[in-house]
């Protein structure tokens, strides 16, 4: 979701969730207990949401969803000189493309898992097979948080390429794929703000 806060400016005593969901609709504003308001506009557009912070006068925009920071909603924020957190487009493409984030990491040295970028059937069953089956088959784009099909065995890997790469489950997201060795384990995600 996507909260375009109007603390200071905003004329209405709102804090919308765009486009909103169940659990955001039922949240209450500390200062006045009044209620969340759920605005139906898509996360993607982004002339919809401008229209919108410029009406409320919004002083802040914070980002949730992927696809809006993909296609540069922060880059037109500041364009018109307005306050939003989130990625630039530019440093988005490091969740955009799998792809792209791979190959980065493994020119600058940071430590991956192995893993290799495919657009064919063969050449990513060939790797998975090197894998031993125990493999991340990844969507290259983004898939809504659903891009990710984790294997044990070559079965299960081969069956995961052809979902998406052959049968196009994840649709223009899936067009290419990194196949990553499984890491078993504990995961963290880390967000630091300063």
């Amino acid at each position: 979701d996507i909260g375009v806060t109007g603390v200071q400016t905003c004329a209405l005593p709102i804090w919308p969730g765009v486009p909103g969901n169940a659990g955001i609709a039922r949240e209450r504003l500390a200062k006045n207990g009044a209620s969340v308001q759920c605005v139906k506009l898509r996360a993607e557009d982004l002339p919809g949401l401008r229209a919108f912070a410029q009406e409320q006068h919004a002083d802040l925009t914070v980002v949730g969803p992927d696809n809006p920071l993909a296609l540069g909603i922060v880059d037109l924020w500041q364009k018109d000189g307005r306050r939003i957190w989130g990625p630039n487009q530019k440093a988005a493409q490091f969740e955009a493309s799998k792809v792209l984030s791979q190959q980065f990491m493994e020119q600058y040295g940071i430590p991956t898992a192995r893993a290799g970028a495919f657009a064919d059937f063969p050449a990513a069953s060939r790797f998975a097979a090197s894998l031993g089956g125990r493999c991340a088959v990844k969507a290259d784009g983004l898939a809504l948080g659903k891009g990710v099909l984790i294997c044990h065995d070559m079965a299960q890997a081969d069956r995961a390429i052809e979902e998406v790469l052959v049968k196009g489950a994840f649709g223009k997201a899936g067009a290419n794929i990194v196949i990553q060795e499984l890491l078993e384990g504990m995961e963290i995600t880390l967000h630091a703000l300063c």
